[in-house]
């Protein structure tokens, strides 16, 4: 096997299998377990903050979940920001209330339409979670249904399960003692959904998210924009194994998260047939701050000063593999360096890239022999394998802390190295902007899970349910029954007016002109840097009954909408009075452009009709936006014709 990163994998001969979480969140009224609201507020907002410690708890079987107890081995201080708008029940000072009954309504139409059969009763579990996302140390997550299916060009993907869950808090810096949240996004009501391992390609894996994309987005009930929705995926291969790819924000990075993760399983299962071709070993670490104690290097030395240690582990047959690359621009000795980062230090050094970084090739030689690494000994027992002495040769991996750090940093490094021996570890990764990932945590098991005793059971009935129409279906009936070209059609169908959109209609405004204006203006209107996203659904029908009524015309509509965006105080009335926006009458149309004809009436003689797309411009300039185009043309073809 090799890890290409610039074209597709043979998935089928590699065994990929694949399956989705998706993780949206649900636009209700109230959290899930309070009254709160659930609008996003800016940190500086917050009215008071408090901090906690969290530390793993046993499950009701007397365990402690691997992924809590490596989360915990980093002490660290967590402050949350609260506000106006949050309560007790945020806080884990208050017991947590019923599950909100539109959560319930929702979840139960987004069931239809995966086709997935509820449960009979939803009872709350608890989900152990000790990265400060949540004050309780845990999440809330109840099961709501299963067993449904979704449909792509490569087959039918299965549906396992949907949960209702709390959505965690936001992060909003690291500080110096650890990570400060913000409490607004605690408790907003957060659908799962999860496939069964079905997909079998990167491209597979996007056409499946995206349609569970629409049929989230069909029910008009759930939160738009970055953060809303994240994708998890589960990735294996053959003789790999399974890793869990957490927070990719973005539809369009799936398909190389996936395809970038396929490379780096295919890269380590090479690392460890080399590996094992060279008799590979992991030695126990050792203290090498004496190579160092000269050293120029501003890196080393730094670190060294005071009470710190530079602490080395010899990496037997290594040598050459810890610079390999697994994924772009991230290697084997990345994945020590985020195992690392874990306990505190900023990285590590490793023989595949020194000398560097001020490290001298003297002070390589003493590392290498501080820790034994190439020893004569064993070379001299090696020699009977035949191997070349460039496949005898070891690396040795090095950080430089304080001595706790150092100590745990290490020996993360060594037990890396040695699951390195063995391929590919389960594993929880997070997504990077550039559609590679790096190590977080292990993989969770069952023990993270137990029952949530504060929260009675809901019974789920589909029953006064009805299954929303699929934007797929929107944008077809738009087309036939209003009109719309197929591109505004998808455009307004899928956008975040939508709601909006239907409403002006219903009030007999124009669909081209109503699609048009919250689409294609307001995002020109976005561009140009007007605050259009300020303008709500009752101020947008307030502009549009105000043209229905004849008193600014559509013309004018992108200039009003500028003025109340930019003018928040004042009503849509109010605006279009003081921006002069009102419609102009028939006289005064008929005036205008009477002057603008005279004033160019040597040009009306000479071309006749040909000076009509000029002079129109010109009208519609002198009219300011206060007259319909269809009116203006008609007068001005008529004064034209008299004059020609």
């Amino acid at each position: 096997m090799s890890a290409e990163h610039d074209t597709d994998h043979d998935y089928e001969a590699l065994g990929l299998v694949a399956g989705l979480e998706i993780h949206q969140q649900l636009d209700t009224r109230s959290k899930l377990f309070c009254g709160c609201p659930t609008d996003r507020r800016e940190p500086e907002e917050s009215t008071h903050r408090f901090r906690r410690y969290l530390h793993p708890t046993k499950s009701e079987l007397g365990e402690i979940d691997v992924a809590a107890l490596e989360e915990a081995s980093v002490e660290r201080e967590f402050e949350y920001l609260a506000f106006d708008s949050t309560c007790l029940v945020e806080a884990d000072e208050e017991p947590p209330h019923r599950i909100d009954d539109e959560a319930i309504h929702t979840i139960l139409e987004i069931a239809g339409l995966l086709d997935m059969t509820p449960v009979d009763e939803a009872h709350v579990m608890r989900k152990i979670v000790v990265d400060g996302s949540n004050t309780s140390g845990f999440q809330r997550s109840a099961r709501v249904a299963g067993d449904g299916a979704i449909s792509t060009s490569e087959g039918t993907v299965g549906i396992e399960d949907m949960e209702l869950e709390e959505e965690s808090a936001g992060r909003v810096a690291e500080t110096d003692a650890g990570v400060r949240y913000a409490l607004d996004r605690l408790g907003i009501p957060l659908v799962e959904i999860g496939t069964k391992p079905d997909i079998r390609s990167p491209a597979q894996a996007k056409e499946a998210a995206e349609r569970i994309g629409m049929l989230l987005r069909s029910t008009g009930k759930v939160k738009r924009g970055l953060g809303t929705i994240r994708q998890d995926v589960n990735v294996s291969i053959a003789e790999g194994a399974r890793v869990e790819l957490k927070g990719v924000q973005s539809l369009d990075d799936i398909d190389d998260i996936v395809r970038n993760e396929v490379g780096r399983q295919a890269a380590l299962l090479d690392i460890r047939e080399e590996l094992a071709g060279r008799n590979a070993g992991v030695s126990e670490p050792a203290d090498v701050s004496a190579v160092f104690e000269d050293t120029d290097s501003g890196l080393v030395g730094g670190a060294l000063s005071g009470d710190g240690v530079a602490m080395a582990v010899r990496l037997e047959g290594f040598d050459g593999l810890v610079g390999r690359e697994l994924q772009p621009d991230r290697r084997l000795g990345t994945e020590f360096a985020d195992h690392a980062k874990r306990h505190g230090v900023g990285g590590i050094f490793h023989t595949d890239e020194l000398p560097a970084y001020g490290v001298t090739e003297d002070e390589v030689a003493a590392l290498r022999e501080a820790v034994d690494a190439d020893s004569e000994a064993r070379s001299a027992s090696d020699s009977s394998s035949g191997r070349s002495p460039r496949e005898e040769r070891d690396a040795v991996a090095m950080v430089a802390a304080d001595p706790e750090a150092a100590q745990a940093a290490i020996e993360a490094v060594a037990d890396r190295a040695r699951t390195a021996i063995d391929g590919v570890p389960e594993e929880t990764r997070g997504a990077n902007d550039d559609g590679t990932t790096r190590y977080l945590r292990p993989l969770p098991g069952a023990a993270r899970m137990y029952p949530e005793t504060d929260v009675p059971p809901v019974e789920l009935d589909f029953e006064g349910i009805e299954t929303p129409e699929l934007l797929t279906e929107r944008v077809e009936r738009y087309q036939s029954e209003l009109g719309l070209d197929a591109g505004l059609a998808e455009q307004v169908a899928y956008g975040r007016r939508m709601g909006l959109f239907e409403t002006a209609v219903e009030r007999g405004v124009d669909p081209t002109l109503a699609a048009g204006t919250v689409e294609s203006t307001a995002t020109e209107l976005r561009r140009d840097g007007v605050p259009i996203q300020d303008v709500d659904d009752e101020r947008f029908l307030a502009i549009f009954d105000l043209y229905r009524e004849g008193e600014v015309t559509s013309e004018g509509l992108p200039d009003l909408l500028a003025a109340v965006a930019e003018n928040p105080e004042l009503s849509p009335a109010e605006a279009a009075e003081r921006e002069g926006l009102g419609s102009a009458g028939d006289d005064e149309v008929r005036e205008a452009v009477v002057e603008v004809v005279e004033r160019n009436e040597q040009q009306v003689e000479q071309q006749g009709m040909g000076a009509f797309s000029g002079l129109m411009g010109e009208c519609m300039g002198a009219l300011g936006g206060r007259a319909e185009g269809d009116e203006v043309s008609e007068l001005l073809r008529e004064e034209i014709q008299k004059r020609a």
